[in-house]
Order: structure tokens, then sequence, then C-alpha cells
């Protein structure tokens, strides 16, 4: 009865669908080699390190993203994380494990989220889509890492800024073997680093980062 009184439509197109149509879907833009072999960035050729992230200090061993950050994508996220469309986590899972090898790992855990956020949300979107991965990769989902201050938003602040921002917001629980890190965006990989350094100080041999989505720039 809600479909017919409120009919889905897919968030890219406005097509009666669900909230993602199968040609959308299909089309999202994929991020295939070559890329940097630390950050995942799109290159022009295989690379170790980047000019996203040569020269920085990032304390994950690989980061991999299923899409680029375009406005279709952007509409999905946005409705995803701020309109609560909480489904559209198995669909971005279902997408990243078309998309991205399982890397190794003994244990999926997550970006935690800022509590008044996630207060205003009602969700979680980064658990959701972690929680849906170590379904479907048959690996446990833990929550192990912590935030012990709050930060501002990253959204709109220069590289450096972000990095200050969140420069020790994180601590972790007691963590052993390979660890997944999952967030639902890439930006600057400010935050994942921040994560994963408390991670391996709390005894994670490396952190591997898995998101749907990453912000593209030109290629490196």
């Amino acid at each position: 009865m809600l479909d017919v009184l409120l009919p889905r439509r897919c968030l890219v197109c406005g097509a009666a669908a669900t909230h993602l149509c199968a040609a959308c879907r299909d089309g999202l833009p994929r991020i295939d080699p070559p890329w940097c072999d630390r950050c995942g960035a799109p290159t022009e050729w295989p690379v170790q390190r980047c000019r996203e992230c040569s020269g920085r200090r990032l304390a994950f061993t690989r980061a991999r993203a299923a899409v680029a950050y375009d406005d279709a994508v952007r509409k999905i996220v946005a409705g995803w994380k701020e309109r609560g469309l909480r489904r559209l986590a198995d669909d971005a899972a279902a997408i990243v494990v078309e998309r991205i090898p399982l890397p190794e790992a003994d244990v999926v855990t997550f970006v935690p989220a800022d509590r008044r956020r996630q207060g205003e949300r009602g969700h979680h979107p980064a658990e959701r889509l972690a929680r849906a991965l170590g379904e479907r990769w048959q690996l446990p989902c833990r929550s192990l890492v912590v935030r012990v201050r709050e930060t501002e938003r990253q959204r709109g602040l220069a590289l450096a800024d972000r990095r200050r921002n969140v420069a020790g917001a994180f601590a972790a629980r007691p963590v052993t073997g390979e660890v997944l890190l999952v967030d639902d965006v890439y930006t600057s990989g400010a935050t994942v680093s921040a994560a994963a350094a408390a991670l391996r100080a709390s005894g994670a041999a490396h952190v591997n980062v898995v998101s749907f989505a990453r912000a593209v720039r030109t290629r490196g």
C-alpha cells in the first residue's frame, strides 16, 4: 500500500523503480586499474605512491573503493546518509563485493560515527556497510574503534585541516591480525588513516581500507 501511495523512484534518474534502478546501478563509475597501490586513486599507470598520498604518513596498508564519487553517486550517498534509506547499505555492499577483491582480513570493523550526527540520522552508514560486507565475505564484524573526542565536520576543510581535525580522535580495543576498516566514502584518507593508526596501536598487524565511494581528483 505504501508503494502505491508513495511510489519508489530511482535516486539517480527518477524512474519508478527501487531506490537504485538496474541501469543506473550498472552505470555507476567504476574505479579500475591502473591505480595507486597504496591509496587506490586512479592513475595513468600503476604506481606505489601517487601525488595524492606521496609524502604522507598513512597508517593503513591499502585503500580501495568501488565507485568514483560523481553526481550520481552523490545522490545515492545523500539518500543513504541523510534521508535514512538504510537498505542502500545492502546495495552498496553488493557493489563493493562485485568490484573489489576480498582484502586479507581476519575481522571487519568500521569508522565510528560522530554521536551527534548519528543521533540526527538515526543510523550509522559505515557500520551498516561493514556488517553487510562481513556477511557477504563471511568475516566477523566487530566495533573496534571508538571516538575519544568530538571533531568538526570534515566537509569543506583543507587537507591539512582535515588531518589536524581527526589527529588523536580515535582509540581502539585490543585486536590482532589483519583488520578490514570500512567507511562509506573516502575523501582525503585523513579519517581512515587516523582510525587505522588507533587499530595499529592496539595490536593490528595491518589495516586495509574499503569504502563504497571515493573522491577522485585528476589521475596521478
